[in-house]
């Protein structure tokens, strides 16, 4: 039975064959795609894809209740989503620094695992769980290319990601609706109100606001200046993800598990 204790050689492995693939697709000529990169790419995903549903059997829930769960699902999907911009997009480095990103939550989870257990508490035990979270971590790493290629598009003072930018804003726009709107009809089954203003739905709300305002402002804008709202976004949704944690008002938040 795989458990926790497993996740390091899993990692190990997965990042292994990533590292292999972001070296094949930097050595890769512009312009083209390399087929050892996608393939090492895939294989890593399949490792670490293996651990996660060997945990979710183990521990006989998805692993989805607790911060260092969540970072699980990031790590993964920041990897899908890299794998899926260099394949549409041809972008050579994405897959180094999608990896870098992976790494710093993995290595968080190796340095502070958190305490995982069987229990699912009953407001956790519903239908939506599952699409819920798994939407917005899919989300979050498609905002997470977002935010890489427009750091790169304001160092290069360049608009070649833009394109790029505006499809990954509009697919992560729209998980990370369906997200909020199955949040909300869990919440009026849980606890009776489809809102409620609580802190993390209020950071949720502005990171919502703040994708909805990048792609209003493409509408109309051609400068660099719209990369600063996938940036801008990225920040809230960290606040959203993690960092609302941090604040006093988190204590009486109905999303403190």
């Amino acid at each position: 039975m795989i458990t926790w204790s497993l996740f390091l050689p899993f990692a190990l492995v997965a990042t292994l064959l990533w590292a292999m693939g972001a070296i094949a697709a930097i050595s890769q000529k512009r312009g083209k795609t390399s087929r050892v990169c996608q393939w090492m790419m895939g294989a890593g995903i399949g490792v670490y894809l293996l651990f996660i549903i060997g945990l979710w059997v183990g521990l006989g829930r998805p692993p989805m209740r607790t911060l260092g769960e969540t970072r699980l699902w990031y790590s993964l999907f920041m990897m899908v989503s890299g794998w899926m911009v260099y394949a549409g997009w041809h972008i050579r480095w994405i897959p180094f620094t999608s990896l870098l990103m992976a790494l710093v939550f993995i290595i968080i989870n190796i340095a502070k695992p958190d305490l995982h257990d069987q229990s699912l508490m009953p407001a956790l035990q519903s239908v939506w769980f599952i699409p819920h979270v798994t939407a917005y971590m899919f989300a979050y790493s498609i905002f997470g290319c977002a935010f890489l290629l427009a750091t790169a598009g304001l160092w290069r003072q360049s608009g070649k990601y833009l394109r790029t930018t505006d499809s990954l804003a509009r697919i992560g726009i729209i998980f990370l609706s369906f997200g909020m709107l199955s949040g909300c009809i869990w919440a009026k089954q849980a606890w009776g109100n489809y809102w409620s203003w609580d802190p993390k739905e209020t950071w949720a709300a502005a990171t919502w606001c703040v994708y909805l305002a990048y792609i209003h402002q493409r509408l109309f804008k051609r400068d660099l200046f719209v990369y600063w709202w996938l940036i801008a976004g990225f920040v809230l949704l960290q606040m959203c993800w993690y960092g609302v944690n941090l604040l006093p008002s988190a204590a009486n938040s109905l999303h403190s598990y």
